[in-house]
């Protein structure tokens, strides 16, 4: 969360490749084997990409697709925020894809809230304030993930996808994380960085 600027092994922004890039290939290299298990198991699957409220604060474009490296232009608090609408972006158009095949899997996106981590150690005196006051306004590890557990697990979420969770309600992802076509670009710049 808001690195300096660096690049991956595969030279690409770092918090972009690792925060999305990972996640995307992760989830296509399982995909097939999902289909194949929800099918046979008649079982829902779900896949869960933890976003963050910080996907309302990207670069104003949304995703610089043609700057992705731009080490002139970075600023390491919008590429966090780049990174997060990559994950709700993501979410949106693999259960559009998931709808359209009929497959019985759903794909959402969450805001865990925030969590007393060391997410903060980039950013020295947010990350002092996070430390001393944080454990008094901060959700703790288990917390946090009540919203992942619930969006996977809960029963009362089977079938729901598509959509934006935080504090285990459904919620309302930013104008740009509803925008379908930004969501199809990602889709087809992703696959064209992962292949």
């Amino acid at each position: 969360m808001a690195t300096p600027f660096m690049l991956s092994k595969d030279n690409i922004e770092l918090q972009f490749a690792t925060n999305h890039l990972g996640h995307f290939l992760l989830t296509n290299l399982l995909l097939e084997t999902m289909k194949k298990t929800s099918k046979q198991s008649e079982k829902e699957g779900r896949i869960v990409n933890v976003s963050s409220m910080a996907h309302r604060f990207p670069y104003s474009e949304g995703i610089r697709f043609d700057k992705i490296n731009d080490k002139l232009g970075y600023s390491s608090i919008a590429a966090y925020g780049q990174s997060k609408l990559a994950n709700v972006l993501h979410a949106n158009e693999l259960s559009r894809r998931l709808k359209e095949e009929n497959v019985n899997i759903t794909a959402n996106s969450l805001h865990p809230g925030a969590i007393l981590t060391n997410l903060f150690r980039f950013s020295g005196i947010i990350d002092g304030l996070a430390k001393s006051v944080g454990r008094l306004v901060l959700k703790n590890v288990q917390q946090g993930a009540a919203t992942t557990c619930y969006v996977a697990l809960n029963p009362q979420v089977k079938g729901v996808t598509g959509e934006y969770f935080e504090d285990s309600n459904i919620s309302k992802a930013s104008t740009m994380g509803r925008d379908n076509d930004l969501a199809k670009k990602l889709w087809d710049f992703s696959l064209n960085l992962t292949n």
